[in-house]
């Protein structure tokens, strides 16, 4: 699939969950705020509750990029750690290390994250880590690697390039982006997390499953 119509397909995807997945699906959603198609407008009035709950699993799936079974294991980790599921689910997914490369503003969009990850550009506590579901723990930091902080996608980075499409900087997260340098200072907290979704129903979907 060709640059092009991956965007478009973002573009779809995310007129059809109501989320920006992209800085160019944001400014989609500004001018046409309703689904894909000639039922776009009208579509969610008679949304059954399944509906409603697969919407909001397909919404936490599409802003980590995960695939089912990814959101699968980690939900089932999550129902059996103690607290509420829901919110342990979304703090999990907030420790993965593509989640982090972008929040820390390295990255411009989950896609881009996962692949400076994936391409070996991202140490974690000074060792090479290419998986993007790699969970950092508190206190580990994530920074670029040396060789690779001359390229230009981590020069925009270093200059605050992304601060225009990325929301403010979460607490749990002490960055150096000159340096570019992050520490996971703890555990996220559900509230903190800058994602769109209700949690709630994301975990009665799956119980009813």
């Amino acid at each position: 699939m060709s640059k092009t119509s991956r965007s478009r397909s973002k573009v779809r995807l995310s007129r059809a969950l109501g989320i920006a997945l992209t800085p160019k699906a944001e400014r989609a959603l500004e001018k046409r705020p309703y689904a894909p198609g000639e039922h776009g407008r009208t579509r969610r009035k008679t949304d059954s509750d399944y509906a409603v709950r697969l919407r909001e699993k397909q919404r936490l799936r599409a802003q980590y990029g995960l695939r089912e079974k990814q959101l699968r294991i980690v939900f089932e980790e999550s129902r059996r750690a103690a607290g509420l599921t829901g919110e342990n689910l979304v703090e999990l997914l907030e420790m993965r290390l593509d989640a982090l490369v972008l929040r820390s503003g390295f990255a411009r969009t989950t896609a881009q994250a996962r692949q400076l990850v994936v391409h070996r550009h991202i140490l974690v506590d000074g060792k090479l880590v290419d998986r993007p579901s790699f969970r950092v723990k508190p206190g580990q930091l994530i920074q670029v690697k040396q060789r690779s902080e001359a390229l230009e996608v981590f020069q925009v980075a270093a200059a605050g390039g992304h601060a225009d499409v990325l929301p403010k900087l979460p607490a749990y997260l002490d960055v150096d982006l000159a340096t570019l340098q992050a520490r996971l200072v703890r555990r996220p907290k559900r509230v903190e997390v800058p994602v769109t979704c209700e949690v709630q129903l994301v975990v009665e979907y799956y119980a009813a499953r």
